[in-house]
Parts: C-alpha cells; structure tokens; sequence
C-alpha cells in the first residue's frame, strides 16, 4: 500500500526523471548540431566501452578508497548537477562536496557494483547512462545498510577523460 510520502516521491521522481530528459534531449540536439556526421558503428562501441571502464572505476575506486574518490569522476563545470537520493531538487558540484565530505565521516566500508549498466553514446564527447547497482554500506557504528539504486545521467569527455556531467539517483524498493 503506498503512503502519501510514497505518492509524493513518486510524483518528484517523475518529475525529476523528466526534467533530466529534456537535458539530455537539448544536449543531444546540440552535440548533433556540432557534429558533422553520426557516429559508425563501431565509435559508438568505443565509446560505450570507454563509458563503461570510467563507470567501473568509479565503483572500484569507492569500494577501495571511499567515498571522495568521487571528485575525480565529477565535472567539476557551472555545469555539473546532482540529484542525490532523497532530494527534491539539484545540488551543485560545491553542495556536493560538502555532502561527501560530511557523509566520508559516517562511513567505515562501501561496497557497489553494477547490476545492470546501459549506455547510450550520443557523440564523441557524450554519452548518456543509466544503471543500477547494489550497495552494502558499513557505517562507523557497524550498522550494515543494503542498498540498491538507479542511476541516470549524462557524462561528457573532458581533457582528463570521461566525467559525470549531471543525473541523479534514487534508492529503489527491496
């Protein structure tokens, strides 16, 4: 049965999800603006693996050395957004700074994988994705949280290799 907080959050969730649609839609429509042909088969599956590495390291990394091993991920731009589990509406890169660095102090171990991981290259410098992942959680008290989430995002090939550029995640039911 679900509650009226449950109602509430679905409706921002939807929100939210089609908020980042249109990103990803205006995104798309300029990178195709930019671009002078589509991408071949096969620069659509390089990407997608280059997109898939990052992603894995990016878990890999915050199993091994917690959680501020983000930042190397993040686009730190004007342009960078999240949307954390649980939020209403978009952090900047800053507010989530200051979220990582509060909840690093919480935490004793962090343990994520993918479960599912689709990725849709868009063009050469962007792709969008969308996953979820499993996650145990082992804070500073020994509490163990059990965790699955869905993430979903754009992420953007900077000088110093693919980044998260904006999304959001939200904890899905058990």
């Amino acid at each position: 049965m679900m509650t009226k907080i449950d109602a509430h959050l679905t409706r921002v969730f939807i929100k939210v999800i089609r908020t980042i649609v249109i990103i990803i839609s205006s995104l798309y429509a300029m990178s195709a603006c930019r671009q002078s042909a589509e991408l071949s088969a096969s620069e659509k599956m390089a990407v997608s693996e280059e997109v898939r590495t990052m992603l894995g390291r990016y878990f890999e990394d915050m199993n091994k050395e917690g959680l501020l091993s983000e930042f190397r991920y993040l686009d730190n731009s004007p342009d960078f957004f999240w949307v954390p589990p649980g939020y209403t509406s978009s952090i900047s890169y800053d507010s989530v700074v200051v979220v990582l660095k509060a909840t690093v102090l919480t935490l004793r171990t962090i343990d994520y994988k993918w479960e599912t991981l689709r990725i849709i290259p868009l063009s050469a410098e962007l792709a969008t994705f969308t996953g979820i992942s499993q996650g145990v959680i082992i804070d500073t008290t020994g509490t163990v949280t059990k965790l699955r989430l869905i993430e979903t995002g754009p992420v953007i090939r900077r000088q110093s290799g693919w980044k998260l550029l904006n999304g959001q995640t939200a904890i899905l039911p058990e």
